[in-house]
């Protein structure tokens, strides 16, 4: 994945594309999203959402995320500091997948895919939706992990409901305004060789044994606190999640890389500490962000609705 790609500010959502002319009112719109969404199959079969994998090169691999390649498997090749980078999907994968869905029966299709500013996927849908045979809005949501998967939801039960596709885009938008996504890593080592933090900062983080809480601001992965111990840092992230929770109805996903105790410990508090829990997905992230994060990966994203 190409940490690092530039992007545009806007409020919401972080930039869209629209190819063709959409309809006022779509008979039906179709939802794609990439498996950086890490959405529950359950969930994709449910509402019909289309996912389009990214690559994860492995040595001289290259498989698809999420069909391909475990997280047991990357936190394993991680763990020996064997090579792993991560790629888009091409504009030809795209193409084909709104064919795809076009002769399924789609007269439009929201395309929603993570930050721009983490990855080129964006671009290379707003190439292919240009000569889609329906309509594409492509939507860079500024999000990542459930944060994306969330803004995925929340178009298809618009669509669902009968909305346009413009209606299904402003839905997304509005639940990517409201979602923060948090993260603790063991070590900004991995960050550090993708290319995502500075080295000073990484060898700063690992001379004074400092436990990092990361959000995900302005589309980017970026510092929020340094804490000293582990244990700290996971409490930590904890009272972040249940203040920006509040009081009102919420969707939370907890993600971990090979932390499944962590996990389920964090998962369990948020169930007694969260008066407006909706709903709660605790889910092992895939290798996209794993490579870049590292094993101990622990996150939570919270949504209100």
């Amino acid at each position: 994945m190409e940490f690092g790609v530039p992007g545009e500010q806007g409020p919401g959502c972080r930039r869209s594309a629209q190819a063709g002319n959409l309809q006022p009112m779509s008979r039906h719109v179709a939802i794609v999203t990439d498996s950086t969404a890490y959405l529950p199959q359950r969930a994709t079969e449910r509402h019909g959402i289309t996912v389009v994998p990214l690559t994860v090169v492995l040595g001289d691999e290259a498989l698809e995320e999420g069909t391909e390649i475990s997280a047991r498997s990357l936190a394993l090749a991680l763990q020996k500091r064997r090579s792993v980078t991560t790629s888009r999907p091409s504009p030809e994968v795209f193409a084909e997948t709104y064919r795809k869905v076009a002769e399924a029966g789609a007269t439009s299709i929201v395309s929603l895919h993570l930050s721009a500013e983490l990855s080129g996927t964006y671009d290379a849908a707003v190439l292919a939706a240009k000569d889609a045979p329906v309509p594409v809005r492509v939507v860079d949501t500024g999000m990542i992990a459930m944060a994306l998967g969330f803004c995925a939801l929340s178009a298809a039960e618009a669509a669902e409901a009968g909305d346009s596709a413009e209606e299904a885009v402003a839905a997304a938008e509005k639940r990517a305004a409201n979602t923060a996504a948090y993260f603790y890593v063991d070590t900004l080592d991995y960050l550090r060789r993708g290319g995502r933090i500075g080295a000073a900062q990484a060898l700063l983080g690992s001379a004074l044994a400092v436990k990092p809480l990361l959000k995900l601001d302005g589309g980017r992965i970026d510092m929020l606190e340094k804490v000293r111990t582990a244990s700290k840092a996971i409490a930590r992230l904890e009272e972040i999640v249940v203040e920006k929770a509040g009081s009102g109805r919420v969707d939370i996903a907890v993600h971990h890389l090979a932390a499944p105790e962590r996990a389920s410990v964090l998962a369990d508090r948020l169930r007694e500490r969260v008066p407006g829990l909706a709903e709660l997905h605790v889910s092992e992230v895939g290798a996209v962000i794993g490579a870049h994060t590292g094993p101990g990966l622990l996150g939570a994203v919270v949504s209100p609705r």
